[in-house]
């Protein structure tokens, strides 16, 4: 065989098993879909990951299942897709707090960066402050008043870092103690404000909304510069006398490290197609979810730049370790 024929074979023999390789990474799913969800369940993002799941029944060959894996602020859950094997079978949704463990947890047993594949962004998750309707406050200004005025007796609820930092950055800049009180996730939380055993909280839209219809809570205000479209009349900080209080987080899917990029692509297409739909939509109106649907580099540089957020606020120590 000449040199050219041997060429001309390798060449076919090198894109028939490139094509073989990318044929088995977007023959996907061969096999049940485990969704990681590591908080609890009943939070926000337990339930916007089974509305996800609902809406990919008819879409998936295969069953979507979400597997709830709480506990060590997500970590716990988180290791095991980043110890995953990189088929596309078994995938992590978490809230931003994921990027912002290492500066509030004493270890880490792995880099909420390096060792996950970034698939999608879902959702911006704008927090709202929540008490209870038989609280001696209905407002954020009302409520720093009060706590001044009794120090330590206004706890604030909190189910992850991101919470927890807002509920004390908001006492710090008002010069108040609130204590932080933490939660495994929204669903407690509100129960316990709907009760009347917490006096405030910091949870995410989706957490509050379904308990809006009972007249026992009032949202205080929004963490962001700007209103929330599912509570319009809540103030954001700006308006009851702190300025320049804008904090939001992001809801995100990731897979474990070293996934192909054309697995990546299948499944965000998959993912996009169910953000598309007119009745999935509704849903997320419906549970005041502000879908925020960006490609796998963009959640990337979201990472990266919340990276550099949090390591600046711990250099200033504002976050500190558990």
């Amino acid at each position: 065989m000449n040199m050219e024929r041997r060429a001309l074979f390798g060449a076919l023999a090198a894109s028939a098993l490139t094509g073989v390789t990318q044929a088995q990474d977007t023959a996907w799913p061969t096999k049940p879909v485990r969704v990681v969800v590591p908080y609890a369940a009943s939070g926000g993002t337990d339930i916007l990951v089974r509305a996800i799941g609902d809406a990919m029944r008819n879409t998936l060959p295969q069953p979507f299942i979400v597997e709830n894996r709480a506990g060590a602020a997500g970590v716990i859950g988180s290791e095991v897709v980043a110890r995953a094997e990189p088929d596309g079978h078994t995938l992590l949704v978490v809230v931003s707090t994921h990027v912002m463990n290492k500066y509030h947890l004493p270890s880490m047993p792995y880099d909420a960066i390096r060792d996950f594949t970034p698939v999608a962004m879902l959702t911006r998750n704008t927090m709202v402050l929540v008490a209870g309707a038989n609280q001696p406050f209905d407002s954020l200004t009302s409520m720093l008043a009060y706590a001044k005025a009794n120090p330590g007796k206004v706890g604030t609820g909190s189910t992850e870092a991101l919470s927890s930092f807002i509920g004390q950055e908001m006492a710090r800049r008002a010069g108040v103690e609130m204590p932080d009180i933490a939660y495994r996730s929204g669903g407690p939380l509100m129960n316990d404000i709907v009760a009347g055993h917490l006096p405030s909280g910091w949870t995410s839209t989706v957490s509050a909304m379904p308990h809006m219809q009972t007249g026992r809570v009032r949202v205080l205000a929004v963490s962001t510069g700007t209103r929330s479209p599912f509570f319009p009349d809540a103030p954001i900080p700006a308006e009851q006398g702190v300025r320049d209080f804008d904090l939001s987080g992001w809801v995100a899917m990731l897979g474990p490290p070293r996934m192909a990029p054309a697995l990546v692509d299948r499944i965000h297409r998959t993912i996009s197609a169910v953000f598309a739909g007119e009745t999935f939509k509704k849903r997320l109106l419906a549970l005041g979810v502000e879908a925020d649907l960006r490609p796998p580099s963009a959640l990337l540089e979201a990472m990266q730049r919340d990276d550099r957020i949090w390591e600046a606020a711990s250099a200033a120590g504002h976050i500190r370790p558990q």
